[in-house]
């Protein structure tokens, strides 16, 4: 494999991410205010420029620090352009096809992926999130639900107002991850398409990784195994969900962090959170490259 296609990309916007190896780190520090959490799309489209322009046309995975940059995948697999379809398989424990009026944030760019024209389907598997529940149902992104464009791969939760809205084909409901696990590799069996992939380390159980969201219920093997039956492969990759702190100037970025209930992050532990994180991206990093 040529090692260009291999080499990991940081997007170093907190400080978060460890020294990987061969890694190409970006200095993106000053965008952190701008971009963390969310933006308008004219902020997005300027930061997609210096992207484009600091990006080589061939790497490897690309980690972006918190889960609060998640919407930058939406640009990542924007500028693939391939000219044959892809699915985009997103390991997250919310939907990120949430309502945001005000442009994008970390939980609403999957509806923006969705639409892409060369995006088959978009995949997001281990969700626990009561985002997908009947309480916050108003909220989410119907569009790419009846469309067929968007499937949710959840567990534990209630999704039954799917069906009085005709999209229950949208939503399979698991009891356990391996359960959950077992039908994805499955349906993968019938899926001849390259995949993007997107890892959003939230989908973990707390014990695999701590990050700065509420955390779901996947092990690194459901991990392993999912990745392992992305065939024919990967068009692209990126990883978040590292855990960082960070104090917005913005007032509204303030407030709606708030309401998101982002839990607190121990000053005294958060070093050995980051070394836990650290060796989790390595064992993802190897995965990943093995189906490039």
């Amino acid at each position: 494999m040529n090692a260009a296609l291999q080499r990991p990309v940081v997007l170093d916007l907190d400080g978060s991410v460890g020294p990987l190896p061969g890694g190409l780190v970006l200095p993106l520090a000053g965008w952190q205010e701008a971009i963390r959490f969310g933006c308008t799309l004219a902020t997005l489209r300027r930061f997609r420029a210096a992207l484009d322009a600091a990006l080589p046309p061939r790497h490897g995975t690309v980690f972006m620090g918190s889960g609060d940059f998640h919407h930058l995948s939406w640009p990542l697999v924007a500028r693939l352009k391939p000219a044959t379809p892809i699915q985009v398989v997103v390991l997250d424990n919310h939907p990120d096809n949430m309502r945001f009026p005000f442009g994008v944030h970390c939980g609403s760019w999957v509806r923006r992926v969705a639409a892409l024209p060369f995006v088959a389907h978009v995949h997001v598997l281990g969700i626990t999130s009561a985002d997908i529940g009947a309480g916050h149902a108003w909220e989410n992104y119907l569009t790419p639900l009846r469309r067929g464009r968007l499937t949710y791969w959840s567990m534990g939760v209630d999704t039954g107002w799917s069906r009085r809205l005709g999209i229950a084909r949208a939503f399979r409901g698991f009891d356990d991850p391996d359960a959950l696990v077992d039908a994805f590799v499955e349906h993968q069996r019938g899926v001849a398409m390259p995949s993007y992939l997107s890892i959003d380390k939230d989908a973990f159980h707390p014990d695999e990784a701590r990050t700065n969201w509420d955390q779901g219920r996947l092990r690194l093997p459901h991990a392993l195994a999912m990745i392992d039956s992305l065939r024919p492969g990967l068009a692209g990759s990126d990883v978040n969900g590292e855990v960082s702190h960070y104090r917005y100037t913005t007032w509204w970025k303030r407030k709606l962090s708030a309401m998101d209930e982002q839990p607190e992050i121990d000053p005294a532990r958060l070093a050995g959170w980051q070394a836990q994180q650290h060796a989790l991206n390595l064992r993802l990093l190897e995965a990943i490259a093995a189906k490039r």
